[in-house]
């Protein structure tokens, strides 16, 4: 483990939790943790399978893993039964809960969405609401929509545009979460890379980026929204100051949510305004460093009376082909987009169309398949979304099988069904074959594949 500098320890030196000792042998000792946080829509017996050890105790859904296991050659991480997830980062979780007690429709924007963490999180802690996972950096966009298929949510639009461009949608969201870009200094443990990228240059940057952002974005809040505010930084400048900050200039009152005194999380407040926040630190809590704050619009705002274009049915003919693929068809409208049939919930059928016509969309509704000629050549997203209909012929594959499957290797199955099929392991679903009389053609995508032996 490298050195820690001796210009952060001593910027640090005051802020609140901060015990140098334990701080530095934590460091030196470098264990890893290691936490996974499970899909509630897809429980399988196989969890148990990994060396899980105890419980996250601010997140229902998270564990904690005695060792690291090989995530790559776990067949049901791939069909998104969990989530690879820093544990103090789920205290998200125990946020949301005590500021939405209630399961209420709500509009929700993850702005700093890659790789996912927090947007899946969102997916399963608000599954009766709308969420907009945004990613600025065009290069982890892909991941973030991978991700997002992975769990298999159909209330999740993906974005990639910057945070001004949400100024297009004023008042629009109940909830703005807004995982800041930060030195990184938390994750110190984890990635002992970032000690070497550490400065007090950046922290000072850092800082004047998360103002930005913050300006770009606190207009899209909706009076009585929530801001939920994090880093992975230590640096009062970048945590508690901000705090102050936005305080000041956007006159957003502080929200305090209860924390279990066994949990050891350092509560604190910011210097000026007395907003109180929690820290995470390695020493205290099993996890990474972390800060978050949670913060109540209830100033009156300008509002979004935008009318979106309405989003087009596709044809009857091509319905009648797609239901049978489909658990509930009547749920949604089904909207052809560049060849591919994409299911929409009609439920939310005003904000995917809003979202889709203001900002850059990469991904909105669930991609179901295509129609070539006769043929219906189903999608890898509804293999892996709630969509799809227990009807759909489905190949249970052992563990070397369903690892051939996903390094799209040739592999048999044994079954008299012709036609398409999706694999599963452990009933987790995979993704798509189609049956011929003589062989098995696999349709995982090429660039998803598993390339580790």
């Amino acid at each position: 483990m490298p050195t820690l500098p001796q210009a952060f320890l001593h910027s640090i030196s005051g802020v609140c939790g901060f015990n140098k000792d334990a701080f530095i042998q934590t460091h030196a000792d470098a264990k890893p943790v290691t936490s996974i946080r499970i899909n509630p829509n897809k429980i399988t017996e196989a969890i148990h399978d990994l060396p899980i050890e105890s419980k996250v105790p601010w997140c229902e859904n998270g564990r904690y893993l005695a060792e690291r296991p090989s995530f790559t050659l776990d067949p049901i991480f791939h069909g998104g039964a969990y989530y690879v997830q820093e544990a103090s980062s789920m205290f998200l979780h125990h946020v949301i809960k005590n500021i939405f007690p209630h399961n209420l429709p709500k509009r929700v924007l993850d702005l700093c969405g890659a790789p996912g963490g927090k947007s899946t999180l969102l997916a399963s802690a608000l599954p009766n609401s709308f969420i907009v996972a945004n990613e600025v950096i065009k290069t982890r966009v892909g991941i973030l929509a991978e991700n997002i298929t992975k769990w298999g949510s159909d209330h999740v639009a993906v974005t990639h545009n910057d945070p001004a461009d949400f100024k297009k949608l004023p008042g629009y969201f109940d909830l703005m979460v807004v995982d800041a870009p930060c030195s990184g200094s938390g994750l110190f443990r984890k990635d002992p890379q970032a000690i070497d990228e550490w400065s007090e240059a950046n922290v000072q940057m850092c800082s004047l980026r998360q103002k930005r952002i913050l300006s770009d974005t606190i207009g899209c809040l909706r009076q009585n929204g929530y801001l939920v505010y994090s880093t992975c930084s230590y640096s009062q400048q970048e945590d508690e100051d901000i705090c102050d900050w936005i305080v000041d200039t956007f006159r957003l009152s502080p929200v305090s949510v209860e924390v279990d005194d066994a949990w050891n999380i350092v509560q604190t407040t910011s210097t000026k305004n007395k907003v109180p926040a929690y820290r995470f630190y390695p020493d205290k809590v099993k996890g990474e460093g972390f800060f978050i704050a949670c913060f109540k619009q209830e100033n009156a705002v300008d509002e979004y009376y935008g009318y979106a274009n309405s989003i087009k049915e596709t044809t009857k003919q091509i319905r009648e082909i797609v239901s049978p693929f489909l658990q509930h068809p009547d749920q949604y409208i089904l909207n052809d987009q560049k060849e591919i049939i994409i299911a929409i919930p009609k439920k939310w059928e005003e904000e995917f169309a809003n979202i889709s016509h203001i900002l850059h969309t990469r991904k909105s509704g669930v991609a179901i398949g295509t129609i070539k000629g006769k043929d219906f050549i189903p999608h890898h997203e509804l293999a892996l979304s709630s969509l799809i209909s227990t009807h759909v012929t489905n190949i249970e594959l052992s563990k070397e099988d369903a690892l051939h499957y996903l390094k799209r290797q040739v592999f048999t199955v044994s079954t008299d069904w012709k036609g398409w099929a999706v694999c599963s392991y452990q009933h987790i679903l995979l993704g798509w074959v189609k049956v011929l009389p003589n062989r098995v053609n696999n349709y995982y995508p090429t660039d998803w594949r598993i390339l580790k032996d």
